[in-house]
């Protein structure tokens, strides 16, 4: 139902994940037996979750022990890794810089040259280590490096942006990238993204996406929403998106999944993310904590070395433990961000659902008091939930 915001305005009550609960049924069933399996451009993974596109995030190991693991991380292909052989003085610099000097040395790092020979090294790197080499590049770099990151044998290409639309209005100058001609074109599946309503998801699988990214706005680093005022919560913003892909499939017969993109913390959100009706899920910060990250315990969004209007900031989010605790666990911590696929798996068999689909069809509930509940001695102590 519309609220009237004034005479002249009125709006939709949106809702993020914090606002919501999952609700059990009469079933339950052993965690064990729930399947958490799905697909993304004929690639099976045994968990739906994958790693942001952010250099702090994936470089060549992760994107290779992510593989291992049974998730997926996805390579910045407009980063620190693709701009310089030898990242990692580069992001020693990024990781020593105080807050003050941050901005001005991410817009000078960031304004050296794309290299395509470092594109295509990257990607024969995570390809010769057995790893699924998924990449990432916005509109302007898919149409300059599209062909290259072909050529070099990728598995999966991610058009991404703050918004992608299939109806995009540019100067007379400037020709915009085609997205269906683009998707026709490449001999390897395009994930495309990022939005948040139904139309334009449903346009986008209409162009041939293979998967579509949800999201505007709620990554832990990123000040879309700040500096622009855009964006829509994200529970609202999958279940919207997910109603697109459900009349697509009716339409078609082509199940095209959705990812959840950002904002993402624990295994709860994991789940609830699913149950509003997504396939999978995209994190950044909660995987730039594993050891193995390139970030050195710093997280940093991707529009934040633009040049004209950065929209992200760096945060510390420490070093938790290995990506396999994060991940598959054994947990060492009492937060939810250990062992996603057990808390997903946990979460299933609470709730009855023995595969994706059955979770994405559980009872949800408005519980704006969830995570607040009762827990006054872990707040007052910083503890569990209250950290």
């Amino acid at each position: 139902m519309d609220i009237q915001i004034g005479r002249g305005k009125t709006a939709r009550r949106a809702y993020g994940i914090d606002e919501i609960a999952l609700s059990p049924g009469e079933r339950t069933l052993d965690p064990q037996l729930a399947d958490t399996q799905w697909q993304l451009g004929g690639i099976q993974r045994d968990i739906p979750i994958l790693a942001s596109a952010m250099d702090g995030v994936v470089d060549v190991k992760m994107a290779v022990r992510l593989s291992e693991l049974g998730a997926l991380g996805v390579l910045n292909l407009e980063g620190i890794q693709t701009r310089y052989a030898d990242p990692e003085p580069i992001l020693d610099k990024i990781a020593e810089v105080d807050v003050n000097g941050f901005v001005p040395l991410m817009q000078q790092l960031y304004a050296e040259p794309i290299k395509p020979e470092l594109i295509r090294e990257r990607i024969t790197q995570i390809k010769s280590q057995g790893g699924i080499a998924a990449v990432s590049a916005t509109p302007v770099g898919a149409s300059q490096f599209g062909s290259a990151v072909a050529e070099a044998g990728a598995d999966l290409f991610f058009i991404q942006a703050t918004v992608v639309s299939t109806d995009h209005v540019s100067p007379e100058s400037v020709s915009p990238l085609d997205l269906a001609q683009f998707c026709q074109d490449l001999p390897i599946p395009v994930v495309m993204g990022n939005c948040v309503t139904y139309d334009v998801t449903k346009r986008l699988m209409q162009a041939g996406a293979a998967a579509v990214l949800v999201g505007i706005g709620p990554g832990a680093a990123c000040t879309t929403r700040g500096v622009l005022g855009v964006g829509v919560p994200q529970a609202t913003a999958i279940a919207d998106c997910a109603a697109a892909r459900d009349d697509h499939f009716r339409e078609t017969n082509q199940y095209i999944p959705i990812i959840a993109d950002g904002g993402l913390i624990t295994g709860g959100d994991v789940c609830k993310c699913i149950a509003c009706g997504a396939d999978a899920v995209m994190m950044g910060s909660p995987f730039a904590r594993a050891a193995e990250a390139p970030g050195r315990g710093f997280h940093w969004g991707m529009a934040t070395p633009s040049p004209l209007l950065p929209r992200g900031t760096r945060i510390r989010v420490g070093t938790t433990g290995t990506l396999a605790q994060i991940l598959r666990g054994p947990a060492q911590l009492d937060d939810g961000t250990h062992n996603f696929l057990g808390a997903l798996q946990t979460s299933m068999g609470t709730l009855g659902a023995k595969d994706i689909k059955q979770m994405q069809q559980v009872e949800v509930v408005i519980a704006p008091s969830l995570l607040t509940e009762g827990k006054v001695y872990q707040a007052a102590q910083k503890l569990g939930m209250g950290k």
